[in-house]
């Protein structure tokens, strides 16, 4: 199982990422240890938004990759409805029925 993550930094940017242990990804980024992303490392994270499963590395891939090139706009969008279908909607990039939401 794979994970696509929202996060919310002080500097109210939004880092979005991919994880097979949620727990363990959000520990690394939190704590600033030498395994956290270096934009969390300069841009410390504050709050996990938003979390979607899916079944493989190449989904989590393709959803994170379509994220990031949202706008920031959209990027709130998304974190408020938790909805990717609100945002990717008649979308051939990303077949929402493939993930699923997580309740943090």
């Amino acid at each position: 199982m794979y994970y696509v993550y929202m996060l919310r930094c002080k500097d109210n940017t939004i880092y979005t990422g991919i994880t097979v242990d949620i727990k363990r990804r959000m520990e690394e980024h939190f704590s600033k240890n030498e395994k956290c992303a270096k934009y969390t490392f300069t841009h410390t994270a504050k709050k996990l938004e938003a979390v979607w499963e899916c079944d493989n590395k190449s989904l989590a891939s393709k959803l994170e990759y379509n994220i990031k090139k949202l706008t920031k706009q959209k990027k709130e969008e998304l974190i408020k409805t938790k909805k990717l279908e609100n945002v990717f909607h008649n979308s051939e990039k990303i077949d929402v029925e493939k993930y699923k939401f997580m309740n943090k």
